[in-house]
């Protein structure tokens, strides 16, 4: 015998309780039983880890040191065994979700509080997506469910969908932009003279998308909504924002929100999953997504 688990629990038990007598009373067993198998790993391994040479036997250094190290291996494959448990009743050990970039993380922090304190052993795994990026992450198998996407997807086998309602816009631009000072309602050929400012599309084996960019209009790509705000504030270029996220610049007159003569001002979401994520976790989230606080933060639903 080698090093083992039997040998580790017998070391973490004389630890605790102190003697073999009573380490073995814990274990359900005979305190020579223990004493042969840590005599048994010493003899194995080349090492000392008591000292009997007093009336208790006490832990060597190298005995410390193989308890200390071997309570951090007992953890594990306790772990493991609840991990293997929780697999086996249904429970998937991680969860990948999509979450598109005009979704401030913040809003589903109540949802990944809750569902840790009822199922801690699913590990999540979030990651951020924009335009085509989020569908193509389903397509791919890079995510298991994906919140918050925009533009309908075509009809893709092993992909369901669900509207979850309706992300609003508003074009603005800074005070000192010159598309601010321009009578409305402001004509595409007045805008395409200026720099959109756009939120590049995560899509790596699409073309990607660029929402309301007009054709031969010069682009500024960053890599998030917050971004793209603070580059409009500066008065970099101009743009749709989520109205919920442009407010607060609107009413501290930040930004300015301009009509334009012809537009759509929003998008309808979605939330998607893949049919083979069929697992607890999963159903978990594709329940609790669909309906709750906050979610009208973001999205109106007519």
């Amino acid at each position: 015998m080698r090093l083992s688990l039997e040998a580790l629990l017998i070391l973490d038990a004389l630890d605790r309780h102190g003697t073999f007598a009573a380490a073995a009373a814990r274990l359900f067993k005979t305190a020579s039983a223990l004493s042969y198998t840590v005599q048994k790993m010493e003899s194995d391994l080349n090492i000392k880890l008591l000292d009997r040479s007093g009336h208790r036997a006490t832990f060597t250094p190298t005995g410390r040191l193989m308890l200390e190290k071997g309570r951090v291996l007992l953890r594990a494959v306790s772990e493991l065994e609840q991990q293997a448990q929780y697999v086996e009743s249904g429970w998937e050990s991680k969860l990948t979700i999509s979450v598109d970039a005009s979704v401030p993380f913040a809003l589903l922090a109540p949802l990944i509080d809750r569902f840790y304190a009822e199922h801690q052993h699913t590990q999540l795994l979030f990651r951020h997506d924009v335009l085509a990026g989020c569908w193509e992450a389903l397509s791919y198998g890079e995510a298991d469910i994906v919140f918050g996407a925009v533009q309908e997807p075509v009809t893709r086998s092993g992909i369901e969908y669900r509207p979850i309602g309706w992300l609003e816009y508003v074009f603005a631009v800074a005070p000192h932009h010159p598309l601010a000072s321009l009578p409305e309602p402001l004509v595409r050929e007045q805008i395409r003279q200026y720099r959109a400012v756009v939120v590049h599309d995560t899509s790596r084996h699409g073309t990607g998308a660029d929402l309301r960019v007009l054709d031969e209009q010069k682009m500024l790509s960053v890599h998030d909504f917050n971004a793209k705000v603070h580059a409009q504030i500066a008065g970099l270029g101009c743009g749709y924002l989520p109205r919920y996220l442009a407010a607060p610049h609107l009413e501290s007159g930040a930004l300015i929100e301009r009509r334009l003569d012809t537009e759509t001002r929003r998008d309808q979401a979605f939330m998607a999953w893949n049919e083979n994520a069929t697992g607890n976790a999963a159903m978990w989230w594709r329940e609790n997504l669909q309906d709750f606080e906050g979610i009208a933060a973001v999205y109106s639903q007519a």
